[in-house]
């Protein structure tokens, strides 16, 4: 009977990982075919007409669609995998309806993006073979050392860490990496990881914000609004207000670097009891418990992985697609680890997880082709347009694109969003001379545009890409992240630090006070934050009672 249970298991295995294989493959060809489309002006967006008279209705049902997907996943009645499952099926079932003529099964695996489902596998699959090198926990002890026991210090350095990292790779890779070491440093002090971990989502997601590469949509905004975009088109009167690589560092840090004080300040008080305590462990003892266990996999893989890392940053220079660079490194980590064995390597890819982000991907497309976020657009743009001074609609259009942004990339995800209300910016900003309706700064609508769709990715569990990956990666080893404990900790952190950078937006693009003079206020307000937490007795933020001792 257990050799039979055995053998189950081992052909079960055996034909996840021949689905992996396959799926990894179906990821390469689909890039490649994205890009070969790409090159030949075919950019394989589905020309979907709604019938005539139904486009109210298309609209109010993808809504209601959207809803009763988040009630399954907010209630907890079904997993979230099988939650967008049914949500796809159901969006795509009314698109079909609603939609002049049909739909293909090719057309509508072709509303997943394969660029994020091949970045995430790749590292998945690296991710997984790191795991047993036992790297993850010499830098969990690592932390540790640097923290000097205490919990607090301990998340801040993870956190700024996070933060770097994301800002200039992506917070999704970011995540992927350390997750699995926060993971192992909170097995090692005991402690729970979920706070931790959503502690590290957010600044991902704030330190994203940041750069060009760091966050999906504003590497679509990147795109959308450089000078070659924008050039010799419809919009060529907009090439002068452009944007480039340096741009985005140069308004969206400042903003993103005014948020990292009151951020921190509401994680301690919402996970005082968890982050203000002391863990005192034997260093040595740690260190000699938590080594690396195979030092030459370590190299090889490790080599791959900095390659890989290395084709990230390089990204901007070479355009060559992320997805690529990871599919390659997790075929060339697997072929100079474990060419003969699999089973082992592959076992960290996380199923439900690429799942999931497929039937989100169909569910958020179809509502996309629907009319939905073309609407929320639509309701943008006629709200500024009752205004008449060109000075209050462009306070105005900052005030509605950040915030609706934000609330929208929270329970929508900010890809599609973010890929439909670029065209919709175009429009507010094309020159009355030109056709245009409101013709109002360019770059400043640009960048609320960023704000919003990047920080409101923290509002709920399935706002972001990161938020998902990293949820997937602690329910795989046991530590369930819930939509609502999510919740209570990233849609406040995201009306916060909306409300922050709102402010920002005022001082420079409406008010006009020079990006340097906020940078250095915002630089001095910091360096006398941490001059006054670090002397010794003061707590500015909580009293010297609620830090307690634990062994």
């Amino acid at each position: 009977m257990l050799s039979r249970e055995l053998s189950v298991k081992r052909l079960g295995s055996q034909a996840r990982h021949r689905l992996m294989l396959f799926i990894l493959t179906l990821a390469t060809l689909s890039i490649v075919w994205t890009m070969r489309a790409s090159a030949s002006g075919d950019s394989g967006d589905l020309n979907v007409v709604i019938r005539e008279g139904l486009e109210g209705q298309a609209v109010l049902v993808g809504a209601l669609i959207l809803l009763g997907v988040y009630m399954l996943i907010i209630f907890e009645w079904m997993h979230r995998t099988l939650a967008a499952a049914v949500g796809s099926l159901v969006a795509v079932g009314a698109l079909i309806y609603h939609m002049e003529g049909s739909l293909t099964l090719g057309q509508t695996a072709n509303m997943v993006d394969w660029d994020t489902i091949g970045l995430l596998l790749g590292m998945m699959v690296m991710v997984g073979v790191l795991s047993h090198t036992g790297v993850f926990e010499w830098f969990a002890v690592r932390a540790y050392k640097k923290s000097g026991g205490s919990v607090w210090s301990l998340v801040v350095i993870l956190c700024i860490v996070t933060a770097v990292l994301s800002a200039f790779l992506d917070n999704v890779t970011t995540m992927l990496l350390i997750t699995p070491v926060t993971i192992q440093l909170a097995k090692v002090l005991d402690l729970p990881p979920v706070p931790l971990l959503i502690a590290e989502v957010m600044f991902s997601n704030i330190g994203g914000a940041a750069t060009m590469i760091g966050d999906p949509p504003n590497i679509i905004i990147g795109n959308g609004m450089s000078e070659a975009a924008l050039s010799g088109g419809e919009y060529d009167a907009l090439a002068s207000q452009a944007i480039s690589f340096n741009d985005f560092i140069i308004n969206l840090a400042p903003g993103i670097l005014m948020t990292v004080i009151p951020t921190f300040m509401f994680l301690k008080w919402m996970h005082r009891d968890v982050f203000s305590t002391h863990r005192h462990r034997d260093v040595e003892e740690l260190e000699a418990k938590y080594g690396i266990k195979d030092a030459a996999l370590l190299k090889r893989a490790g080599g791959v992985l900095f390659l890989v890392i290395l084709g990230f940053f390089l990204h901007p220079l070479l355009h060559i697609p992320v997805a690529w660079v990871a599919l390659i490194g997790a075929v060339l980590t697997l072929l100079v680890t474990t060419p003969h064995e699999l089973e082992e390597a592959l076992e960290k890819v996380e199923w439900s997880t690429l799942l999931f982000f497929a039937g989100l991907f169909v569910l958020v497309h179809s509502l996309d082709l629907m009319g939905v976020i073309k609407w929320i657009g639509e309701q943008v743009v006629f709200t500024i347009s009752q205004f008449d001074d060109s000075g209050t609609q462009l306070t105005v259009a900052i005030l509605l694109l950040l915030w609706v942004s934000a609330i929208a990339s929270a329970f929508i995800d900010n890809i599609p969003y973010t890929a439909t209300m670029v065209p919709v910016v175009l429009v507010m900003a094309q020159p009355i001379a030109n056709g245009g309706e409101l013709g109002l700064a360019l770059q400043p609508l640009i960048w609320a545009l960023a704000f919003g769709a990047c920080l409101g990715g923290n509002g709920t569990l399935i706002g972001a890409s990161a938020n998902v990956v990293t949820a997937g990666m602690a329910e795989e080893e046991g530590y369930k992240i819930s939509f609502n404990e999510f919740f209570k900790t990233g849609f406040p952190i995201m009306i916060i630090t909306t409300a922050i950078v709102t402010l920002y937006c005022m001082l420079v693009y409406v008010w006009g006070i020079a990006i340097w003079k906020v940078l250095i206020a915002t630089i001095v307000v910091i360096a006398l934050d941490i001059w006054w937490e670090l002397k010794p007795g003061n707590d500015r933020w909580f009293p010297d009672e609620l830090v307690k001792e634990s062994e």
